[in-house]
């Protein structure tokens, strides 16, 4: 957008200036003196303006640039106020949207899934509030959390034999303590003693 406005910078700086200056109350306000300052008020004014850098400037009537100054109005406020402007919005309101899918997406998961071990919904489901019971009490991701806080802030030396074994991994940042694919439950199963895969 800023090139294409400095494009009309360019172009106004060099046929429009007269149209730049305001006198009021014997106060003359040069917006185009020089480069920069027209720049700006190109950028500040022009494109806050509902109808384009027209809206700012002196009327051209009677003058001899008159119909060059509203082809120029009318391509400022097409390009930059109903082109560009809507493209923005579009890529902002675009990338709001994939933020939200994002979002639903995690959310779904975390819904349907464990997330300390990835087990589906439907294994603990086979119980009454079971998969609520798993991910309450027995995979509280919350737990793992303050587990995780209080190694952080705990010395290394008072660490116990766990606690070693746990923060060694999470240094190498490796994931291995987090029970994927297994749960009490499973490992009471004939057969048990921990499952390789998850369900989804």
């Amino acid at each position: 957008m800023a090139v294409v406005v400095y494009l009309y910078t360019v172009i106004a700086f060099n046929f429009f200036r007269k149209f730049y200056t305001k006198e009021e109350d014997e106060e003359k306000e040069e917006n185009c003196k020089d480069m920069l300052t027209c720049f700006k008020f190109h950028m500040y004014s022009g494109i806050r303006a509902g109808g384009g850098i027209g809206d700012e400037l002196e009327s051209p009537n009677g003058d001899a640039l008159e119909l060059y100054r509203i082809v120029f109005d009318i391509t400022f406020f097409f390009f930059i106020i109903v082109i560009l402007l809507a493209i923005i919005q579009g890529l902002i309101i675009d990338a709001f949207g994939d933020l939200r899918e994002q979002l639903d997406s995690v959310k779904e998961t975390l819904e349907s899934k464990c997330f300390i071990c990835g087990i589906g919904q439907d294994y603990f489901d086979k119980e009454p509030h079971g998969f609520e019971t798993h991910t309450s009490a027995e995979h509280n991701f919350a737990n793992y959390m303050f587990f995780l806080t209080h190694l952080l802030n705990k010395p290394d030396t008072e660490h116990t034999g766990q606690e070693s074994y746990v923060w060694e991994m999470y240094q190498s940042r490796r994931w291995d303590f987090f029970p994927v694919g297994d749960c009490f439950r499973r490992q009471y199963e004939p057969g048990g003693g921990g499952a390789t895969s998850t369900e989804s």
